[in-house]
Formats: C-alpha cells, structure tokens, sequence
C-alpha cells in the first residue's frame, strides 16, 4: 500500500460529505448567536454537509424534567430520574420531543453547540436539553459496571465516534478569561460541558470556538468573525481534538477512577490532569 495514497484517502473520507446537528440556544432571532448559527448553517450546506439545527427557543423547549417526561410510569410512586428515565427508554415510552432529538444525535456525525455564556455556563434551556435528551441508558448507564471496566463513558458511550465543537459567545474580553485573568480560564470555565457533558458520552470534542467583547461589533469585524467560524468548519473532522483521557484505557485506577501517578504533564493541576496533549495529536 502506498502510504501517500493511504493519506489522500483518510483526507478525502475526513472531508466527504457528512451529517450535523446544530443546537442553538438563543431567544432573539437576530442576535449575533443566532447570525452564527446561520453562517454555519449556510456554510456547511454550501460544502455539501446536511444539517439539521435544533433551534430550542423556537421549539419552545420543555427545560425542565419531572414526572411528565415518563408518561407510563406508576403515577403513585416517587419519581426517581434515573430509574423511571431508563425504564421509559427501555421501553420506549420517553416523550415525542425527546425521542426526536435522540433520533437527531444518532443520525449526526458531528453535534455543533451555539449558545451565549450566560453566568459562567450555558443558558438554562439548553442545560435542560441535556437533562432530558441525555436519558439513563442513551447517554449513560451504558455498558459493563465492574471494578474492571466503570461503564462505556469518558470516550466510549453510544455516541463515540462522532464530534463535537462549542462555539460560545462571551461579553468580556480574552484577558479576562486567561489564565490570570479575573473570571479563569476558558478552558477551565467549559471543561464540564466539554468534558463532562460531551466527552462522557463518547463524544470526540474538538476546542471550543470562543468570540469575545460581542456587544458591539460592527460589519468588518463580524465578517472577520464568521471567516475565523468558517475555517474551524472546515476542520471539523480534520482538527484534533482535545486529548480527553479515556476512563477505561489504562490511564485511571479502578475502581477510584484516580489517575496514575507519573501521567502528568510537569506542572499539570485541576482540570488539565485529565488531558493527554500525545493523544490528542495521535487523533488528529
């Protein structure tokens, strides 16, 4: 095999038309999200991806869970999430509208988040899309639960092999989001999204997209803004993503899921324990 051919033939399987899902979390039609949401829109088509945006305000998104998302369950009984959420998958008894953005994640390749940083997270409607999308036994309670192997999540899960890209808008400026800066790091303030909600589930997440000092741009420098979006685009299946560790490929202690001593980058503390810069250029 000749390895040169070998190359141009994982680029053009990386680059050949795919599927995204879109997650757009904004109440204004004509904010700067929502002019994001359609620059990526636009832009993916015109490259020959389908897309599909799941526009959460518009839908009038339910946000929070209770005991309507599981209709068949014993109304007498207390509600308890996980259990009653996993017998409602099981049996496919989960609400239509959840079931729906189930259906959308399964068919995606890659799911793109745009939202506003609203008080260090995401807005509540999408955070409630999570909690009710994201049932027992599709995005977690997945696979073997043993002191050898703590469940298909941290890189497995049923949605691996598919990606994921944040792109976030922020009022402040990229100084006061560094690593001295007064609100922490960028990293450190979207590592539970990143990590937590999409690399749980298996998903491979590439750097978030981050605009900073959003509210006031003028014409140039929002069109400086959608060409740096754009090329990020073009490197959806091509970048490498973060380098998340694994849960159950040797890098933790089982049961204690505490990293093994000498893994480390030298200086490494907090969230950064947790990413594996050598894996992530493997992946790519």
């Amino acid at each position: 095999m000749n390895p040169t051919n070998e190359a141009s033939q994982s680029a053009a399987t990386a680059t050949a038309a795919k599927r995204v899902l879109i997650v757009y979390a904004h109440p204004e039609p004509e904010s700067l999200n929502g002019s994001l949401k359609d620059a990526m829109r636009e832009h993916l088509l015109a490259s020959g991806h389908e897309v599909q945006v799941s526009d959460l305000y518009a839908m009038k998104w339910k946000a929070e869970v209770d005991a309507d998302d599981f209709p068949q369950r014993d109304r007498a009984a207390k509600l308890i999430v996980p259990s009653d959420s996993r017998r409602a998958f099981d049996s496919d008894a989960l609400t239509e509208d959840v079931r729906l953005e189930q259906d959308k994640l399964r068919w995606a390749d890659a799911l793109i988040l745009q939202f506003p940083l609203w008080w260090f997270s995401m807005p509540a409607i999408l955070k409630g899309w999570f909690d009710r999308v994201y049932a027992n036994g599709f995005a977690y309670g997945v696979g073997e639960h043993s002191d050898r192997h703590w469940g298909d999540r941290y890189g497995e899960g049923k949605l691996a092999g598919k990606r994921a890209l944040v792109s976030v808008t922020a009022g402040g400026w990229q100084e006061h989001y560094s690593p001295r800066g007064i609100n922490g790091p960028i990293d450190d303030m979207l590592f539970p999204i990143n990590h937590g909600v999409l690399h749980y589930p298996g998903f491979e997440v590439l750097p978030s997209f981050v605009a900073y000092r959003t509210g006031r741009l003028d014409a140039a420098q929002f069109a400086a803004l959608r060409e740096r979006l754009v090329e990020r685009l073009d490197g959806l299946w091509t970048d490498a993503p973060i380098g998340y560790r694994r849960q159950n490929a040797g890098d933790y202690e089982l049961p204690a899921l505490t990293l093994r001593p000498g893994l480390e980058r030298q200086g490494a503390q907090g969230f950064a324990l947790h990413v594996d810069d050598a894996a992530a250029r493997l992946a790519s």
